[in-house]
């Protein structure tokens, strides 16, 4: 199995499903949210992170990278013709640069998630695979769960499902849980809010609650963008269909990682909007559970 880009490992995760979890954050998604938290996980090629309040001027990653330029405290890289080869991140004694794609293979992340196994017997844990979107890469999570299943570990998947039927088939028989994003009903909403149509993510959660694996709905509340009690009073007629289903999950917006959009150089597109108060995930949460869905923690 070849190596894959990973964004990261978070150790110590309590909100990538049940328990104490390592999650490893894959490269690569398929759509284009606009309130998307990780966009450094979004493009499949590695990208070099600035922060500029971190950096000193010293001038270390110029000199070992033409595509950096520092004069006084403005601090700029040349991203046309930056390759992500990480040269600049070694040079950097101020931890004012990040790499995100690194190349991991299947046996450097497993020895990596497994320093946390104690917290997993603990907490009823285990590993979580996510991104950007993990099965553009199904291979490798199944080659990753597969060990992890013979030490009884727990297996989970967190997708947004815009992928093909087969990437499910190749993770199946290795995973015990699905987290699925539900980002809109209505598929010409989900196209202007993410870049893409709908149709073949509820395809394929109709499929996979067939084949019996529990599964878990998240659903991202962005106030004026998605939060109609229309498009709630779709998603709960539907939710209400599935058998396997554990719960829906309501996660609220936040604008937090502008700061992320900016140290790679990518456009902000976060909604100029607030986070949803209580109050609205509330009423929100019972529109859903008067479809008889259930709603975990609001």
């Amino acid at each position: 199995m070849n190596p894959v880009r990973i964004v990261g490992i978070k150790h110590l995760a309590v909100h990538d499903g049940p328990g104490i979890r390592s999650t490893v954050f894959l490269k690569g998604c398929p759509l284009r949210c606009l309130w998307c938290h990780n966009p450094e996980s979004v493009r499949p090629e590695p990208e070099i992170a600035l922060r500029q309040g971190k950096c000193v001027g010293c001038g270390a990653c110029a000199a070992v990278c033409s595509c950096h330029h520092v004069e006084g405290n403005l601090h700029t890289i040349d991203r046309k013709n930056c390759i992500g080869c990480g040269r600049c991140v070694e040079a950097c004694l101020f931890d004012a640069l990040t790499l995100y794609g690194q190349e991991m293979t299947v046996e450097a992340v497993l020895a990596e998630v497994l320093r946390d196994r104690v917290f997993y017997a603990e907490s009823g844990g285990g590993v979580t695979v996510s991104g950007g979107e993990p099965l553009l890469h199904p291979e490798f999570c199944a080659e990753l769960f597969e060990p992890l299943n013979a030490e009884k570990i727990p297996c989970a998947v967190d997708t947004c499902g815009e992928v093909p039927w087969k990437a499910f088939e190749t993770v199946l028989p290795h995973t015990g849980l699905f987290l699925y994003d539900i980002k809109a009903m209505d598929s010409d909403l989900h196209r202007r809010l993410t870049g893409r149509g709908n149709e073949r993510i509820l395809e394929n959660l109709r499929t996979l609650d067939e084949t019996g694996v529990p599964i878990e709905i998240r659903m991202p509340v962005v106030p004026g963008l998605n939060d109609s009690p229309e498009e709630f009073a779709a998603a709960g007629r539907f939710l209400a269909g599935l058998r396997h289903l554990v719960g829906v999950r309501l996660l609220a917006y936040h604008a937090f990682a502008r700061s992320k959009y900016e140290s790679i150089g990518h456009a902000v597109t976060l909604p100029d909007v607030p986070s949803p108060s209580p109050e609205r995930r509330e009423t929100l949460a019972k529109i859903l559970t008067g479809f008889g869905v259930n709603v975990l923690e609001v």
